[in-house]
């Protein structure tokens, strides 16, 4: 179970990084040209930002904490936050019809869903002594 956790928070770790990333480096309007991108025209620049720090933030959540051992229960709660996001992400694409793009944030969500409960049950952090 730990396995599968750990591979899950790594691989939306690394998507939220990318995707964070991009939302924080690349212009909105070049954004607004990329295949599918066409729902950054739907916020406002510093929303889209926000956005962007978010998922970094999420994705650095997602990991360091119990990569680290510093304050592992920050990971269930990053995924929770990342979760919220994709729920947001998911309401605006339906609003917008692009209804596979609302099958990949539903798909995000589980994973994500996945990795809240397993750090919150059956595979929490557990200090040593």
């Amino acid at each position: 179970m730990n396995i599968a956790l750990w591979s899950v928070a790594g691989f939306m770790a690394a998507g939220f990084l990318f995707s964070g990333a991009i939302k924080l480096l690349i212009p909105q309007a070049k954004l607004a040209k990329a295949p599918g991108g066409g729902w950054v025209l739907d916020v406002s620049a510093g929303s889209l930002k926000a956005i962007g720090a978010v998922e970094v933030l999420g994705a650095a959540g997602l990991i360091l904490p119990a990569l680290l051992d510093i304050a592992p229960f920050l990971v269930p709660l990053a995924a929770l936050g990342l979760c919220l996001t994709m729920i947001c992400a998911a309401a605006l694409h339906v609003h917008r019809r692009e209804f596979k793009s609302v099958l990949v944030n539903l798909t995000y969500f589980s994973l994500l869903a996945f990795v809240v409960w397993g750090r919150l049950g059956p595979a929490t952090f557990h200090s040593a002594g």
